[in-house]
């Protein structure tokens, strides 16, 4: 097998950022069932509601942290009500009832963690320690979200389920996809072996 010359490969690498912007942070299908799942920007792009909201409520957590301080007593109770959130959106979605609001169950919990990382940082080299101590959880508790997978529950009822050619909310990305590889093996094809 012939060895693709960098400048082609860093070019099918642009042609695949470009072919799959549109639905690059989204990961949910793009049909009406979850249209509550993903936000429009601009007129193709498409961006996770969840995850919009986890990075916000980030930004936001980090950016108040700096202009809002707050004693110790405060930070400990606002990690023990965030920590109580997550613990209860947690057992909610462990036991299948009604799901939580994204604002609930993403951004809150991503604004206080925010909040207390960059509050905690502020006290010095006891803060750091706390942060980092307190960042163990947090990873673990995003390791535990994305273990569980993703909810597909409208597709288990979606009549394109079985069909053999792709639904309506994956169509665009396989369309885009197979233009990929046609364009990007013609280019490959007149490498020189």
């Amino acid at each position: 097998m012939p060895r693709i010359p960098g400048q082609l490969a860093i070019r099918i690498d642009r042609l695949a950022r470009t072919a799959h912007r549109f639905h690059r942070f989204a990961h949910h299908p793009l049909c009406h069932e979850y249209g509550g799942e993903v936000v429009r920007i601009g007129r193709r792009s498409r961006v996770c509601r969840g995850c919009l909201f986890v990075a916000s409520g980030g930004v936001m957590g980090v950016i108040s942290s700096f202009f809002f301080g707050a004693d110790r007593a405060a930070l400990l109770s606002l990690g023990v009500a965030g920590l109580g959130a997550v613990v209860v959106t947690s057992a909610r979605r462990s036991a299948r009832s009604a799901r939580a609001p994204k604002l609930a169950s993403r951004f809150l919990p991503a604004l206080v963690t925010s909040y207390l990382f960059g509050s905690a940082v502020q006290l010095g080299v006891a803060g750091w320690a706390l942060a980092a101590v307190g960042a163990v959880p947090v990873f673990v508790l995003v390791a535990w979200y994305r273990r569980r997978g993703p909810d597909r529950t409208p597709c288990a009822s979606c009549s394109e389920r079985n069909l053999a050619t792709p639904c309506r909310g994956i169509a665009p990305i396989v369309r885009r996809e197979r233009a990929f590889r046609r364009l990007a093996g013609q280019w490959v094809s007149r490498v020189d072996p």
